[in-house]
């Protein structure tokens, strides 16, 4: 089973806020929250690929992102690898380009929200 690289973007605003998406049912692992992101494709770095995935799905420009850290995670039927990043640089007002829902959520909210498991590291990296 390959693994999909994927480009995580934690983006967190002025107020200690980070912006997420809900994926869509039809999606893997649809129906629960994600941090904005998607696929890396093969021509591109991490950094050209959030730049791009952000403005695509949440309409924001990153200006700068800082890496943070590197997950896997074995789905059994879909292996990811997350190239996580924390953006705190973007301009822009962030709306549901694809139609999904969006929204800005305290961090200490956080463990409200349904996510995909790959995700609980990057949570647990945010509430410490």
């Amino acid at each position: 089973m390959k693994t999909v690289n994927v480009a995580v973007a934690v983006i967190l605003n002025s107020e200690h806020q980070v912006l997420l998406a809900l994926r869509h049912k039809h999606l893997h692992q649809g129906g629960k929250w994600e941090f904005p992101g998607g696929k890396i494709e093969q021509d591109e770095t991490v950094e050209q690929a959030m730049i791009r995935e952000i403005k695509e799905e949440v309409g924001l420009i990153v200006n700068a992102t800082e890496p943070k850290m590197m997950l896997e995670h074995d789905y059994g039927d879909k292996k990811v690898c997350l190239h996580v990043h924390w953006v705190s640089d973007f301009s822009g007002n962030a709306y549901g380009v694809e139609g999904q829902e969006i929204k800005w959520v305290d961090v200490a909210k956080l463990p409200e929200f349904e996510f995909p498991d790959a995700n609980q590291p990057i949570i647990d990296e945010l509430m410490s």
